[in-house]
């Protein structure tokens, strides 16, 4: 494998781990099923599975394939990562993940369908995050891109974080997942957090190890 590349199985084992960990709290948090845990774990074991079953195919045919295994789980958040994974499939180009489209995956992921572009200008996960929130922001023409409003609101999210003394990382995560689809119920965007921070935490480690 070359020096840049992400192996996928392994970035989304590393996701399943994660939220087997805390699987308990995230069905506590769960006040109508209970079982949000259980259906977190269950669908990054599908993708993580998915993805090592096409692990010869190109990236767009492993996340298309992934996104049809995870769309065929019932809950709501399943149909969420699905619609992500399903949009990650349309914008991801080449042979290979590496280090230089890696984020494209990880913001259409947690963006759940919308369209989103990140700045190919590197600054370290913040400037990555927010500056693709800014380039998204500046087409027009495509209801499923985000706009300004969303860019207005996940800004306001990320100064709040920022004063409430969470460092850079964890206000840039809070910020896109309060402004993501993942956002609609309080237990899924807990599981969001965790998913995002952990993907790109796991990405981190992955580029410095090169």
């Amino acid at each position: 494998m070359p020096a840049n590349q992400i192996d996928l199985s392994q970035l989304f084992g590393q996701v399943a781990q994660a939220l087997a960990q805390n699987k308990s709290a995230f069905n506590d948090a769960d006040t109508y099923n209970q079982n949000h845990g259980d259906n977190m774990v269950e669908i990054f074991n599908k993708i993580t599975r998915a993805l090592e079953e096409k692990k010869d195919a190109k990236p767009a045919a492993q996340l298309k394939y992934a996104a049809t295994q995870v769309k065929k789980i019932g809950s709501g958040s399943a149909q969420v990562y699905a619609k992500g994974l399903a949009r990650a499939a349309k914008d991801v180009k080449g042979n290979a993940i590496d280090t230089g489209n890696i984020m494209q995956l990880v913001l259409d992921l947690i963006a759940g369908g919308k369209k989103v572009n990140p700045s190919p200008q590197a600054g370290g996960p913040l400037s990555d995050i927010l500056g693709g929130l800014m380039g998204a922001g500046q087409q027009a023409g495509d209801d499923e891109k985000l706009d300004a409003g969303d860019l207005l609101a996940a800004g306001l999210a990320f100064l709040s974080a920022r004063q409430s003394g969470d460092d850079t990382l964890d206000a840039a995560v809070k910020a896109l997942v309060a402004e993501s689809p993942l956002s609609a119920a309080s237990h899924r965007e807990q599981s969001g957090q965790l998913v995002l921070d952990t993907l790109l935490k796991t990405i981190g480690s992955m580029a410095q190890r090169r």
